[in-house]
């Protein structure tokens, strides 16, 4: 069995006290128990030291303990004339999440075994007879890279769950249907139109789709159609050339350029005028256009996500949308149901809204009262997410309450 901390008076790992845990956990593997002291009174001051013979019983206490440096002497049993059992624990803690840094054990006359382990990922090593202050100094680097590469950790888990289709919040039955049929797409490079009221979330919904696609590492450009004088609307999409028109001084790259490679997302796609609607249409089939002004063919690699708030096939009908056009965006059609139609994804809703506000805002996160949840499911909210973000958000800031009535509406 693997020893446990070196200490007489030990608590139970589960049971350490609150100063224990947060001492800095050195696990030394030697089948050596005279070295194995030494280095336990070398470092119990400021550490809490683990003991283990052999590469199970190393294996077996890094599974089981939280182990933030392991000290492991290469020449192992049952062979110790070899090195195979000793790097058999360095791969293991390699293998820790977040890895934990071993420092190797070494005789002066055997350094090209030390190498060998650093290869093979080991921090570092120091020989035998050792210096204290030395073992202390890098034992404390070691532990301070562990520490490093655990906040890397946590941050990456954070910023994944606020990635991708983490961004969305809710278990309505008609959230979860779209976001199936989203997954399924983000992957491939298909074009994809979005539906759906103001404020459903278009723009979150393309994000998402483009951090889980191959091309999340490129750029994501977003253009809202709606917003771009109908003059420019050519000459921010495609760019143009100096001269192109009267205030055109320079030449300018547009967004189809700045997207290559990543995801071009095209917001109130239904505000294209007929001239944009022509080179959008030979850019989805071609993957080719000239700029404003210029003869010079450009060629760009994009996936290009479309959204609207109207009804584009409806505005076929009318004579507003090309139908060539139309059904060249509508190779994925995914709606985002309105927020009266999931109900039951509000009171979710509210509280994520209120714990990001308040740690925007550098407040404590109040308690939503009931009542007030039971008033908000009973709205239709016209402005539907966003509306209700805004919303808790200015609740959570005028407020200063620790628990959220119906009063405060």
């Amino acid at each position: 069995m693997p020893a446990l901390p070196a200490n007489e008076n030990r608590p139970d790992h589960k049971g350490m006290t609150e100063q224990a845990d947060k001492k800095t956990t050195v696990l030394v593997v030697d089948d050596d128990r005279l070295l194995r002291r030494q280095l336990h009174w070398a470092l119990v001051e400021r550490h809490r030291v683990l003991e283990a013979e052999t590469r199970a019983d190393a294996v077996e206490l890094l599974r089981r303990e939280r182990v933030d440096v392991c000290i492991c002497d290469l020449h192992l049993p049952p062979d110790l004339r070899g090195i195979e059992e000793g790097l058999a624990v360095v791969e293991a803690a390699r293998g820790e999440r977040p890895a934990v840094p071993v420092v190797v054990i070494t005789g002066s006359n055997n350094k090209q075994a030390a190498l060998e382990a650093i290869r093979r990922g080991a921090y570092g090593f120091f020989e035998k007879p050792f210096d204290e202050e030395e073992v202390s100094h890098i034992v404390a680097q070691a532990a301070r890279v562990r520490r490093l590469e655990s906040e890397v950790l946590r941050l990456r888990s954070e910023l994944t769950m606020f990635r991708g289709f983490g961004r969305f919040v809710g278990t309505s039955a008609s959230l979860e249907c779209m976001l199936k049929q989203a997954r399924a797409v983000a992957d491939t490079n298909a074009t994809v139109l979005v539906t759906g009221e103001n404020g459903t979330g278009k723009e979150v919904l393309a994000r998402a789709i483009h951090e889980e696609s191959a091309r999340s590492e490129r750029p994501f450009v977003a253009v809202s159609c709606a917003a771009l004088p109908e003059s420019l609307i050519e000459s921010e999409l495609f760019g143009h050339v100096k001269g192109a028109f009267t205030d055109a001084k320079t030449d300018r790259v547009g967004r189809f350029e700045l997207a290559d490679g990543g995801t071009l997302f095209l917001d109130e796609i239904g505000e294209l005028t007929p001239g944009a609607q022509v080179k959008l249409l030979r850019v989805l089939q071609e993957r080719k256009f000239e700029r404003v002004g210029s003869n010079r063919t450009v060629e760009v690699d994009i996936r290009l996500i479309a959204a609207s708030n109207r009804d584009l096939e409806h505005e076929v009908e009318g004579n507003n949308f090309r139908r060539d056009l139309f059904y060249r965006l509508n190779v994925v059609p995914l709606c985002l149901p309105p927020l009266r139609a999931r109900r039951d994804d509000i009171p979710l809703l509210a509280a994520h809204f209120a714990a990001k506000a308040a740690e925007k805002h550098d407040r404590t996160t109040p308690e939503l009262d009931p009542a007030l949840i039971e008033a908000l499911q009973e709205y239709d909210w016209p402005g539907n997410v966003r509306e209700l973000e805004n919303l808790v958000e200015r609740l959570v800031v005028l407020t200063r309450e620790p628990r959220l009535g119906v009063e405060f509406l």
